[in-house]
């Protein structure tokens, strides 16, 4: 019997590198080609009469680094992309507590209705958003009615509308990503530190907090990353006049279709995520790995 386990095991073993065989085919064929061929083509040159003309030079990543407008649109890029992502934790850590300790038979209801945002696509909910924050929408009827304002406030078409949308669109992934590493927090923790004296917000600084960042990390992560990607959100809520990397680079490709150039703020977007993802990853492990240290008796 211990001899046909030993066999089993060895052969599944064995099988499991072939295993990863046709996920590992369909990853190159759909993901890291089109990427090869597009990161090939941002060192080409733009030519209106021939398209694009091969060659390999780094004058698209040189017109990029050394034009003041696309340099202000990856900065306004990485700033909406940060301040969303610390709104969206601030919001979503109170509720995912809240789902994680609640025992109410309502709990699946609560789940669902944070899933459910995620069943619409993105252009629905931003027109959604236009139809709340637009001058004739329920935001200005409302303060026109009750007297606050003379007039409809601009509220379309500007980066306050671009924070609002882009908030509704990660808040649920934030909120399920802290959900599910609270739950795996023992109430007996926080228990232990109320029973030592401390108060709602020092057991949340001093011991939910720490124990939490994985959950912190990761959601801030995954979130920081949609952001900086957004699309349909910044063009309808935002206007032609507000630019992000996204439809900096679609309006490239489509508009003026200078590939070479669009390709290169793909790649330069892709790696600019990359580096101030890892960058708060650092961050944030070194901050979680001190509060253990202070946290560890002496």
């Amino acid at each position: 019997m211990a001899v046909r386990q030993a066999r089993r095991r060895a052969g599944a073993f064995s099988l499991g590198p072939f295993l990863l065989v046709p996920a590992s085919l369909l990853v190159v064929a759909f993901l890291v080609a089109p990427l090869a061929v597009l990161f090939r083509y941002s060192f080409n040159r733009y030519s209106p009469r021939e398209f694009m003309i091969d060659a390999f030079t780094l004058e698209n990543y040189a017109r990029f680094f050394t034009d003041a407008y696309f340099i202000g649109v990856l900065t306004t890029t990485v700033r909406v992309a940060a301040v969303c992502t610390v709104v969206s934790l601030v919001f979503a850590y109170p509720l995912a507590y809240l789902l994680a300790r609640t025992e109410s038979r309502w709990k699946s209801a609560l789940v669902i209705a944070v899933v459910f945002p995620l069943m619409v696509g993105n252009v629905v909910r931003a027109a959604g958003w236009m139809a709340v924050l637009g001058n004739e929408g329920i935001v200005n009827h409302a303060l026109l009615s009750l007297g606050l304002v003379t007039q409809p406030m601009r509220l379309m078409y500007t980066p306050f509308a671009v924070h609002v949308g882009i908030i509704a669109v990660v808040l649920p992934y934030m909120i399920l990503t802290l959900q599910s590493v609270i739950e795996g927090i023992g109430r007996d923790v926080e228990e232990a530190a109320a029973n030592l004296g401390a108060g709602p917000m020092t057991t949340f600084r001093r011991v939910l907090l720490p124990l939490s960042l994985p959950g912190v990390i990761a959601g801030c992560t995954l979130v920081f990353i949609l952001c900086m990607n957004a699309y349909a959100t910044p063009v309808l809520l935002g206007g032609p006049q507000f630019k992000m990397m996204a439809p900096a680079l679609y309006d490239q490709f489509t508009r003026t279709t200078n590939w070479p150039f669009g390709a290169a703020l793909a790649f330069i977007l892709m790696t600019s995520t990359l580096v101030l993802t890892i960058l708060g990853t650092v961050v944030l492990s070194r901050r979680m790995h001190y509060r253990k240290l202070e946290a560890a008796p002496r």
